[in-house]
């Protein structure tokens, strides 16, 4: 079934890729009336989540962030598809990053880096940075359960030399790449809510008392890997800007759960600029801290 389900939909996925941007553009405005207007894909856990996060806006404002949130959505995730076939010269032109020097610097240092992400406007064409940058790309992901659209997500990911590398492997590589002074970068997106036994630590994130990812923080210190923080704006549709922001050079400067909080602080800042980029579909506030 799962095989049934991957032969049937992967034609269409490619189809999708091929559209010239103008028509593909279209397409999302049809999927965002689909899934926002007729659907309602998870829009009780969208509203909810923005009363919570943004209470000192209106209902009217947080109305208006909440359609705008779904357009951008349908985009970002078509946006994915589209990486099947766009040329690399294409998305050189919609997906630019202002400062790789920084992070090439901590090459030249012969230091690697924890590259902490956000599920922010395009978190998904930021693989395109590997062949930029200075050391071997690795992103930390979640597998899929369907094995063939996994083998697929992998094929997209890993397009521009991206390794990607399961949650589980992630401590066992950085510890090989260690023993052989492979110089890494490891993407971690760090901001939704961990598992129940996964928890260790919890702090206010948009106001809000809640349980944190810390992984990225115990894994700097016990590698020592610098620590920075990537944030992406959306500049116009289908195009991106990319920022480095150094958190943590020496992470056993900092006291612990210091690079967590430094790290949150800078995706509350991104979403307090432009909310409706934020991915919130997701249950980030489900296990709120009393």
């Amino acid at each position: 079934m799962q095989f049934l389900v991957y032969i049937l939909a992967y034609p269409l996925l490619w189809l999708i890729s091929i559209l010239p941007f103008r028509l593909f553009y279209w397409f999302s405005d049809f999927v965002y009336f689909i899934i926002y207007k007729i659907v309602g894909y998870r829009k009780k856990v969208v509203s909810a989540n923005l009363a919570l996060a943004l209470p000192h806006l209106s209902d009217t404002e947080r109305k208006d962030i909440e359609k705008k949130f779904y357009q951008h959505m349908c985009d970002m995730f078509l946006e994915m598809i589209k990486t099947m076939s766009i040329s690399s010269e294409e998305m050189e032109k919609r997906f630019k990053v202002t400062n790789l020097e920084l992070v090439n610097e901590y090459a030249k240092k012969g230091k690697s880096v924890i590259l902490v992400a956000s599920h922010y406007a395009s978190y998904e064409w930021l693989l395109t940075i590997n062949p930029k940058i200075a050391f071997r790309g690795i992103a930390v992901y979640k597998k899929v359960a369907n094995p063939y659209f996994d083998k697929l997500v992998r094929k997209i990911r890993s397009k521009y030399d991206t390794e990607l590398v399961e949650t589980r492997k992630a401590i066992p590589t950085m510890a090989q790449n260690q023993r052989d002074g492979i110089l890494s970068m490891y993407g971690l997106a760090s901001d939704q809510s961990p598992k129940l036994d996964r928890i260790f630590h919890s702090m206010k994130f948009m106001g809000v008392e809640v349980p944190v990812h810390t992984g990225a923080e115990m894994l700097a210190k016990k590698y020592d890997l610098s620590v920075v923080f990537v944030k992406v704006n959306k500049v116009a549709r289908g195009y991106y800007e990319a920022t480095f922001v150094p958190i943590a050079d020496n992470p056993h400067d900092y006291e612990n759960f210091d690079i967590t909080e430094k790290y949150l602080r800078e995706v509350e800042k991104q979403i307090y600029e432009a909310p409706e980029y934020y991915l919130w579909t997701h249950k980030r506030w489900k296990h709120r801290v009393e």
